[in-house]
C-alpha cells in the first residue's frame, strides 16, 4: 500500500477547492468554461433601459417660473434651476453633498439643505456655509423659447 504524502493530500484538496468554484459566480444553466461578452443577467427578464431623456430633453419648467435671483428644486428629476442674473439659468443636482439630502429651497441667493445647514451659491453651486464638503454638482439644461429642458 502507497503512503500519501501531506504534500500530495494539500494539492489534492487546492484541487478539489478549485473544482468546486470552477462555476461560481456563473448562472445556472450556463457553461463556466465558456466566456460571455454580456455580463450575466442573474434572473433579469428584460434589458435595462437607458435612462437618457429623449431628443430634446425632458421640459421641466417654464422660464417666468424661476425667479430672477432664486430658485426652484425639482425633487423628482434630483434637480434645482436657478436665476441668478436675468436671463441666466443654472441647474445643479438636488442632493446635498454632506449628508445626501435633497435640498429644500433656494432663497437669497442660496440653494439650502434642511438637514444640517448647508447652503450653496446659486450661481456656480459653490459652499457658501454648513458641513458640505464640496460643491453641487452642475446639471445640464437647454432654453428652447421659454422651456427649461433637460439636455
Amino acid at each position: 500500500m502507497a503512503e500519501t504524502t501531506r504534500r500530495a493530500v494539500v494539492l489534492g484538496a487546492g484541487a478539489a477547492v478549485l473544482t468546486a468554484c470552477a462555476g461560481y459566480g456563473q448562472p445556472a444553466g450556463e457553461d463556466a468554461a465558456a466566456p460571455s461578452s454580456e455580463a450575466p443577467s442573474y434572473g433579469a427578464t428584460e434589458p435595462k433601459k437607458s435612462k437618457k431623456p429623449a431628443a430634446g430633453g425632458k421640459a421641466l419648467t417654464a422660464t417666468a417660473d424661476i425667479p430672477e435671483g432664486g430658485g426652484k428644486v425639482f425633487e423628482s428629476e434630483k434637480i434645482v434651476v436657478t436665476q441668478p442674473t436675468a436671463g441666466e439659468f443654472r441647474a445643479f443636482s438636488a442632493t446635498c453633498t454632506h449628508a445626501g439630502c435633497t435640498v429644500a429651497d433656494v432663497a437669497d441667493g442660496t440653494i439650502n439643505c434642511p438637514c444640517h445647514g448647508s447652503k450653496y451659491d446659486i450661481s456656480d453651486g459653490s459652499v457658501t456655509g454648513g458641513p458640505a464638503p464640496k460643491p453641487l454638482p452642475k446639471k445640464k439644461i437647454t432654453v428652447d423659447g421659454d422651456q427649461i429642458k433637460l439636455a
